[in-house]
């Protein structure tokens, strides 16, 4: 098989391998699956104690469940936590009584329009219990009184969340995030767990010009969390976009994970699925990150649509809050909420495929490799057109089948590389493919005459 293929089907395997787990924002549901993720890539684990103050939040008790039921006046469960994990309403504080269905009914959850379906619920921050079920159990349910069981703790404890970082050739960083916090849900978010941990492997193999930390952290609170104990190395960036700025001074950080300022940064969602792929941008809008997305899209020719960025969705919205403004873009296929299994028990394994997996794969990479090559040059021989012959440039293109554009693209290089453009632009302007036109500066850089 090719080797896309072959990372398709391992990501599909890893994605049934952690479906069954009990995730939440915090939780030995997240520490196991940080242990699987932790067999693929070295992981830094962290562990953040409840009460932590964390910019404006406060690190949540934790939440640990062992068993959950609802059973008829025979004993028989007729809604079971051991046969799916999204049947109990996530942080559900403990509960054990005996309630007639009229009262239970208050804390039952269920998807009218689509009555074999279990949905997915939560009460993170608001003390409650419940159950979700399909509607068409609910439908089956005699009247009488039902024994309730919800065997968990919520008590202090921690957050924890995870690090992988692929060394690079300057300290600057990109981030990679994923959230780690969903149950049995393979789009959203076990897909893009497993696309974050072959991207990790993919780079590993390389020598990256950034550094690339991968993020693997429970949505909004783990986002939130990571920057509170990060914020020296990515406060609010400044004004413009593209090129390299070169390396930049190690931050010291308040928590273990030190490293370069942040540049960039990709969220990645809902990866798995059938549908086209699905850039959202970030804050700025025309960050590099931004930029080079829409770059590779278009000239991949898939099926992909670009949208604007908004205050709703994932941790992109904390990473491009106003205080930080980071130039982080999203990657999904089919956006969250924009396909009717989203939330419910319909977001299996069988939803998302290993061709879709695969192919989210090979566009980060296809990014990555563009963000890495994108500079800014100078030219040192501005006046007029330097002359490539007696520099050996002509020579050196000699019997190539892509001569004229490899020419073309040294003559763009040269005229565009006055240090206010980037690689990025002189390929948008010219029509060329981006790696003629980083082969070009790498010939042109080799010859003396530019320098980034």
């Amino acid at each position: 098989m090719a080797p896309m293929t072959v990372a398709g089907e391992e990501m599909h395997a890893l994605v049934e391998r952690l479906y069954p787990l009990c995730r939440s924002i915090t939780g030995d549901g997240v520490r196991a699956t940080l242990e699987i993720i932790g067999e693929y890539v070295p992981l830094q684990v962290h562990e953040v104690p409840t009460g932590t103050q964390v910019l404006d939040w406060t690190v949540p008790q934790e939440w640990n469940i062992r068993d959950a039921y609802v059973a008829d006046a025979t004993g028989r469960r007729v809604v079971d936590f051991a046969a799916s994990n999204l049947h109990v309403l996530g942080y559900s504080v403990p509960v054990a009584a005996t309630v007639p269905l009229t009262e239970l009914r208050a804390h039952l959850h269920t998807l009218p329009d689509r009555p074999s379906w279990v949905p997915y619920r939560t009460s993170y921050y608001k003390p409650d219990w419940g159950f979700c079920l399909s509607q068409e159990t609910l439908d089956s349910l005699p009247d009488g009184d039902y024994e309730v069981r919800i065997d968990s703790t919520l008590a202090d404890g921690h957050l924890t969340y995870a690090e992988h970082v692929v060394p690079g050739q300057v300290a600057d960083e990109v981030i990679v995030s994923c959230h780690v916090c969903h149950p049995s849900l393979a789009n959203d978010n076990l897909a893009g767990i497993a696309v974050a941990t072959f991207l990790a492997r993919a780079l590993a193999e390389q020598t990256p010009w950034y550094t690339y930390r991968f993020l693997f952290a429970p949505g909004t609170i783990g986002a939130i969390t990571w920057l509170a104990r990060n914020a020296d190395r990515v406060e609010k960036a400044s004004p413009g976009h593209g090129g390299s700025p070169g390396p930049a001074e190690p931050g010291a950080g308040e928590g273990p994970s030190t490293g370069g300022r942040v540049r960039h940064g990709l969220v990645l969602a809902c990866a798995g699925d059938r549908g086209r792929l699905t850039y959202k941008r970030s804050r700025r809008g025309d960050a590099e990150i931004d930029r080079v997305m829409s770059h590779v899209l278009s000239a991949s020719e898939r099926p992909h649509h670009i949208t604007g960025f908004t205050p709703y969705g994932y941790d992109e919205r904390q990473f491009c809050s106003p205080g930080f403004d980071l130039g982080v873009g999203s990657l999904s296929r089919t956006p969250y909420a924009g396909y009717p299994e989203y939330h419910t028990s319909a977001d299996n394994p069988d939803f998302v495929s290993p061709e879709a997996m695969a192919d989210t794969l090979a566009l980060c990479r296809e990014a990555f490799a563009v963000l890495d090559r994108n500079r800014r040059y100078v030219n040192l021989s501005p006046y007029g057109e330097p002359q490539l012959g007696r520099r050996g440039l002509y020579e050196s293109l000699g019997g190539r089948s892509d001569a004229k554009q490899a020419q073309m693209a040294m003559l763009w290089v040269l005229n565009l590389s006055d240090g206010e453009h980037d690689l990025l632009d002189v390929a948008e302007r010219s029509g060329l493919p981006f790696d003629a036109v980083a082969a070009a500066a790498d010939a042109l850089r080799g010859a003396g005459l530019i320098k980034a």
